[in-house]
């Protein structure tokens, strides 16, 4: 059996990426690296301090220099360290300044970049993409790119500025020590590279396995109310415990590697150590190293100790960023199928009328609209009935460019809609949905949410209207009331007002009604439908319904099947002719007649 290959990052790209967000901010780069250099030479040239200090207080021992001299040169070298201590202190500060500058820019730029894209994209992404993990990808991606550029200032450029300090200091006072130290240094952090791309692999899978646990996390609070109902909690406990075991699973498994990593690194240095003390300790004892030297020696071998394991704290943690971008640069990949032409002009519509021409389109391998047509003239209410899966929705969706026409074209007052900007497009055009779903907001801003620059009396004027201030005046706080999220606090009902306020207040030519009342009660469907034909008035109108009660007063009846429009007309028209739209009625008739009759 052939073993399934196991994903694994593209360092390249991730890291070109990186880099070029970086690239934006490569001045404040440099401030932080520059004090990054003055706190790390500090950090050697407080050890030459004490070298010299030894030096001349073995002098001083042996009789060699006079008490005077001695005290002038620990004054002067007193002086020094001060001054290096002071340097250090201001150095660092502007290095965190700096720093904290850089790291919010990029976060920002970060988020921004890819939370635009993500919303760019189109339709068909949004239906194979689960809500949670484009917000874990997207949470991961922005600790990535701080825990990234820290392992850059703090682990990265520390030890490689003291790395080249020190080696040259070394190389003026003991070529071999030099030379075992950076071989020890070469061979530590080889190890830790090579160990590295292992856990690369690791770290890929265990961040599937979260966004898959994330993603199951979102759906299942999304569907809380369904999960109550059947009184279903201990089959989502238990579906979760697994989720979250298969993520323990896979994260430990990344995270046990390092005990193997933290052994052979302590070997590495230990055998680093000892060689480093007997070579030095030999040229001591033959008069070749002052014993100022050989502290020298020792002790910034052992400061260099942290700045090793953080440098290899840092390709972990590099490496870890690299992964957490992985998921999220593959976003910056998909391309929307619905993309604006180089000229595509804003939507002004003044007369509504919409037309769909020889249109052909298919989804998924299956075949819709074949040849397609049909003419919505201006200002018309024209209703689109038949069975599930005859193509309604989706003929809204063409309209909305939601998806694009396989061939053929859909035109609004004669220009075909490819030809506009998608975002105007859509903004051009109003909508009542079957389900209304609310931001976590208040009433008023729901509804000022068609249109941003509407002034309070016109948002105040659309709730009058959908006679949504009877209602509000009840809520504790009026208009200001939350809605909680996706509206949860309000009524099918209410949130229906809520919609038509929001149509009424966006005040466009064209406007759909997608199954507007299908999920109201009777009496609040009767009110709501004397709403919604006001609301009608003037406008160029496509009406999505199943209850055919709702439709009997629109202009002409389109029925639909399996794609095809199989009869046209007015509702007397066709109850008065063997079909499709008769054969509903029959279905319908004694459920939903009764309050048009008694209109």
């Amino acid at each position: 059996m052939k073993k399934k290959e196991e994903p694994k990052p593209d360092m390249k790209r991730n890291f070109k990426e990186y880099l070029s967000m970086l690239k934006k901010y490569k001045w404040t780069l440099f401030l932080v690296l520059f004090f990054v250099l003055i706190h790390e030479t500090k950090q050697i040239a407080d050890k030459f301090v004490f070298k010299i200090a030894i030096d001349k207080a073995t002098e001083f021992a042996a009789g060699t220099i006079a008490l005077t001299v001695f005290t002038k040169t620990l004054l002067v070298l007193a002086g020094v360290f001060l001054i290096l201590v002071f340097s250090s202190i201001i150095a660092n500060w502007f290095r965190i300044h700096f720093l904290n500058k850089l790291e919010v820019s990029l976060i920002f730029d970060l988020k921004q970049k890819y939370f635009q894209h993500i919303l760019g994209l189109d339709h068909k992404f949004y239906t194979s993409h689960k809500t949670g993990s484009l917000i874990s990808r997207l949470t991961r991606g922005a600790g990535a790119m701080e825990r990234m550029t820290d392992s850059l200032v703090f682990e990265f450029a520390p030890l490689i500025l003291q790395t080249i300090i020190l080696t040259s200091s070394l190389l003026y006072l003991d070529k071999t020590s030099a030379l075992i130290i950076f071989l020890g240094m070469v061979i530590f952090i080889l190890f830790s590279f090579m160990i590295q791309k292992k856990v690369n692999n690791f770290n890929l899978i265990s961040n599937s396995a979260e966004d898959v646990e994330k993603g199951n996390i979102s759906d299942i609070f999304t569907n809380i109310d369904s999960i109550k109902y059947f009184g279903k909690e201990r089959i989502i406990k238990d579906k979760y415990k697994k989720l979250s075991s298969d993520t323990q699973a896979k994260s430990l498994k990344a995270w046990q590697v390092w005990r193997t990593v933290s052994a052979v690194q302590s070997f590495i240095l230990g055998i680093t150590t000892f060689l480093l003390l007997f070579f030095s300790f030999k040229k001591f004892l033959v008069g070749e190293l002052s014993i100022g030297t050989l502290t020298f020696i020792y002790t910034t071998f052992l400061s260099l100790i942290g700045p090793l394991f953080g440098f290899v704290h840092g390709i972990r943690n590099v490496s870890r960023s690299m992964t957490d971008f992985q998921d999220l640069f593959q976003y910056g990949k998909i391309e929307s199928n619905i993309k604006d032409k180089p000229n595509s002009k804003e939507a002004v519509f003044k007369k509504g009328e919409v037309e769909f021409n020889k249109v052909n389109f298919d989804y998924g391998g299956r075949k819709i609209f074949k040849d397609f047509n049909l003419k919505i003239p201006s200002g018309k209410k024209i209703a689109l009935v038949g069975h599930s899966g005859s193509g309604k929705t989706t003929l809204v969706k063409l309209l909305y460019r939601l998806y694009d026409v396989n061939s053929g074209s859909i035109t609004i007052d004669g220009e075909d809609i490819r030809n506009f900007k998608h975002e105007s497009l859509r903004s051009e055009m109003a909508i009542v949905p079957q389900e209304c779903v609310l931001f976590d907001d208040t009433v008023y801003k729901n509804i000022a949410f068609s249109n941003p620059r509407a002034s309070r009396k016109e948002v105040m004027d659309a709730i009058k209207f959908a006679q949504l201030d009877k209602i509000i005046e009840n809520f504790p706080n009026k208009e200001k009331t939350i809605v909680g999220e996706r509206g949860v606090k309000l009524s099918g009902g209410e949130k229906q007002r809520v919609s038509i306020a929001r149509a009424i207040l966006a005040n466009k030519k064209i406007l759909v009604l997608d199954e507007a009342t299908s999920s109201l009660d009777s009496e609040t469907e009767y009110e709501i439908q004397r709403d919604l034909a006001r609301l009608m008035e003037n406008r160029t109108s496509i009406i999505i319904a199943h209850r055919l009660s709702t439709i009997m007063h629109a202009d002409m009846i389109v029925v639909l099947k399996e794609g095809k429009i199989v009869q046209t007309g007015t509702h007397s028209q066709l109850i008065n002719q063997p079909g499709e739209y008769k054969k509903l009625w029959n279905l319908q008739k004694g459920g939903y007649l009764r309050e048009e009759e008694s209109e």
